[in-house]
């Protein structure tokens, strides 16, 4: 009878560990997905393609004179009208920097 009193405690118990831990799972799957949803809302600005012959000639100056060498690769500008630029510098390589109409650089994240 013992046996049967032990038996029955330890299938009890056991459920109740598989049952915890699968809460726990589906915690952190919630918590997971609650995180990956929240990404995309974060700094997302609606930037327009623009020629680089549209640039304000203000911003075009303060490329010159920041990254010599470099050329307007792309070009973007949002409501505010602030600018979005992919650099092609003398090296190469590609930069994106942000700027305003006044030709001031916008530090992004």
């Amino acid at each position: 009878m013992k046996k049967l009193i032990f038996a029955a405690a330890l299938a009890i118990g056991s459920l109740t560990t598989v049952n915890a831990q699968d809460k726990a799972i589906a915690q952190v799957s919630t918590d997971e997905a609650t995180v990956s949803a929240e990404a995309p809302e974060v700094a997302v600005q609606d930037y327009k393609e623009i020629k680089a012959t549209e640039l304000p000639k203000p911003v075009l100056e303060a490329v010159a004179k920041e990254f010599e060498g470099a050329t307007v690769s792309k070009a973007y500008k949002n409501e505010k009208g602030e600018y979005k630029l992919v650099l092609a510098t003398a090296d190469k390589a590609e930069q994106t920097v942000y700027a305003n109409s006044k030709g001031e650089w916008i530090k992004k994240q």
